[in-house]
């Protein structure tokens, strides 16, 4: 028995119910023939369906990117990623199918799953993101990276709307920091020490934002750092930060505010609640100008 064609053989697997059956009678270079291109038919199917999973009209519109193309490789897939998706900011999650669904679902599933999110087009300001299978060929630090970026914003999520632990700290200028010194300001907080390349790095735009809000008395900004004070006074006098700085809150980091993080910021209301937890500069930004305007 001879193919000519891929055509004839898929005809002949149509035409014929019983798989078994077509082996038995193929010679073992045509099972071999038959065999590979059922496995390609498959594979096509299956990425066609992610494809039109990720890509079909919805209500929200469609993907900004081509999903499939910007997994292509690590670097095609982290430009997009870090340039175009914020999982601390306010959006609507969407599944694979379109669904509306939580942001804690959403994380979880981006977490613990098979997924990247994609950021769908929209004609309003409001921010929607979906769901997108991960093919099964990408690079395996797509699913690495995107797993801890999702774990880090869903323990950041699960603080929100909690109120922040009470407290009563020094700054190096000796001024005592309290919850009730802070009552009825916004508190913008940033958790940090001396050797985190990428706390140091955002520090002229930290420094920026304070300077924005220079007029606002009703919004402070003081951080949480880790050293010792003749360690920290040594450092900031190179590398300046407009914020109060609190010393020696390791510990306080990690057992009351539960941190594995940095830089973390958080954002508190006027009432001490834990509005906003972000991780970084970018998403600070994005979230103080919400508060600031409530």
């Amino acid at each position: 028995m001879i193919f000519e064609s891929e055509n004839e053989i898929l005809a002949g697997v149509i035409l014929i119910k019983n798989t078994n059956k077509v082996f038995r009678y193929l010679s073992n270079f045509e099972a071999k023939i038959l065999s590979y291109l059922m496995k390609k038919l498959f594979t096509l199917t299956f990425l066609f369906l992610i494809f039109t999973s990720c890509t079909g009209q919805t209500n929200y519109g469609n993907p900004e990117v081509d999903p499939l193309k910007i997994q292509g490789n690590f670097t095609n897939w982290w430009t997009y990623q870090s340039r175009n998706i914020m999982l601390s900011r306010d959006y609507i999650a969407l599944d694979e199918s379109s669904k509306e669904i939580p942001k804690k679902a959403f994380l979880n599933a981006l977490t613990n799953e098979n997924f990247i999110p994609i950021r769908l087009k929209s004609a309003d300001s409001v921010y929607y993101y979906k769901l997108c299978k991960i093919l099964p060929k990408s690079d395996t630090s797509i699913k690495a990276t995107i797993n801890q970026e999702a774990f880090d914003a869903l323990k950041n999520y699960e603080m929100e709307g909690k109120p922040f632990p009470e407290f009563s700290f020094k700054d190096l200028e000796g001024n005592t920091v309290s919850n009730a010194s802070m009552k009825g300001k916004i508190i913008v907080i940033k958790c940090w020490y001396i050797h985190c390349a990428a706390c140091i790095k955002e520090f002229p735009e930290v420094n920026a934002l304070v300077s924005k809000y220079k007029d606002r008395k009703d919004i402070v900004f003081i951080s949480l750092a880790e050293d010792t004070p003749e360690q920290l006074k040594t450092f900031l006098a190179r590398k300046p930060l407009s914020y109060s700085v609190i010393p020696n809150m390791k510990t306080y980091m990690n057992e009351k505010l539960e941190l594995n993080a940095f830089p973390t910021h958080l954002i508190l209301d006027k009432e001490g609640l834990i509005k906003k937890v972000v991780s970084n500069y970018e998403s600070l930004e994005v979230a103080l100008e919400k508060e600031s305007k409530l």
